[in-house]
């Protein structure tokens, strides 16, 4: 073996390190963040692998860059929106909701009550139009700020804040005719 084995063998041994911690880091949310969009867990998951597989593939690139947040949730959101585009979304039924993290009420009772309000606020959610639901999501279930928001979806921050507004008004509407009190 020559020098240039050993260099390159311990380069994939630090970039193989280096994407672990960014799965684990990044790997719930972004399946979260995918199924929002696609609203199947098993293709969301598919998405998170393919978009984990680009960053192996770009590593120096993408250590490079200033958030790896921002870009790990851009390009899920470009994978998830490109997958419905490609009309597999028509032949799904939803099966399986990700319910938002949220503070343990004090008795299953509460418990039970909560995590159906959390399901029925979830589905109200995703029955909003994407450019709404996006936003919504990675604002209040993703804690994205609206400038990283604006970046991910290559929109001005204005456009963002308006999204916002009409996507919590738009959920307000589809709550009170849901008669849903959360």
């Amino acid at each position: 073996m020559d020098a240039s084995h050993l260099s390159s063998t311990e380069d994939n041994t630090a970039k193989i390190e280096w994407l672990t911690y960014v799965m684990e880091m990044y790997g719930d949310a972004l399946t979260k963040l995918s199924y929002t969009y696609v609203k199947d867990i098993g293709k969301a998951q598919e998405i998170v692998q393919d978009v984990f597989f680009l960053c192996y593939e770009r590593c120096e690139e993408v250590q490079q860059i200033a958030s790896l947040k921002a870009w790990l949730y851009k390009v899920t959101i470009n994978r998830s929106k490109d997958r419905l585009r490609s009309g597999w979304l028509k032949r799904i039924i939803l099966n399986n909701l990700i319910p938002p993290y949220t503070k343990a009420p004090h008795s299953t009772e509460q418990m039970l009550i909560k995590q159906e309000q959390q399901h029925q606020l979830l589905m109200h959610v995703l029955e909003l139009p994407v450019k709404y639901r996006e936003a919504l999501l990675l604002f209040y279930y993703e804690d994205v700020s609206i400038a990283e928001i604006a970046y991910m979806l290559k929109l001005n921050e204005n456009t963002i804040k308006t999204r916002l507004k009409r996507g919590r008004e738009l959920l307000k509407q589809l709550v009170k005719e849901g008669d849903f009190s959360g």
